[in-house]
């Protein structure tokens, strides 16, 4: 029998996220932001719910780790007062949302997690999507020349650029 003893992959189910309301799935991803030299970057993570693509919360830091994703998400969870067993979390499978301080958080909070299937580019396509709204806007930079100006732009982006305001009125 020729290809009989090959290895078979095992079947993943592509996750389905459904949401009726505000705070019951959200999605959460992280992209590079160019720095000012050559090869450096800072990380973009960003929690939006899906029900409306609110914009829960947003981090900018220099490197992705498992405790800085803990206290982000933990500080998301309390801004929106989130009962236990109300919502869930949709990620990538990088190491920092797979993070054992991370699942940790999440139980203790009593928040589903959701992981996209592996080694695919569209796992999270709300949050790809808002990724590609932001860097192809007009006003978006080519690189930011430090983590407090990455910092700065997205406080005023967050509040004053369509694609990420709430449904609160925007300041600007």
């Amino acid at each position: 029998m020729k290809g009989a003893n090959q290895l078979r992959h095992p079947h993943y189910v592509k996750p389905e996220l459904v949401a009726t309301g505000p705070n019951q799935v959200w999605t959460w991803d992280i992209t590079k932001l160019k720095g000012h030299i050559k090869g450096t970057f800072f990380r973009l993570h960003v929690i939006i719910y899906i029900y409306s693509r609110y914009m829960t919360g947003w981090m900018v830091a220099a490197v992705e780790s498992g405790e800085l994703a803990k206290k982000f998400i933990d500080d998301s969870c309390a801004k929106q007062a989130i009962g236990s067993g109300k919502l869930t979390v949709h990620s990538d499978r990088v190491a920092s949302m797979k993070s054992k301080l991370v699942a940790d958080l999440l139980s203790d909070l009593g928040v589903i997690k959701s992981h996209g299937r592996p080694k695919v580019s569209d796992d999270n396509p709300f949050s790809e999507a808002q990724f590609k709204t932001l860097k192809y806007h007009p006003v978006f930079p080519e690189r930011f020349s430090s983590i407090e100006d990455a910092q700065q732009f997205f406080v005023h982006f967050s509040n004053c650029i369509t694609p990420f305001i709430s449904i609160q009125e925007s300041p600007c």
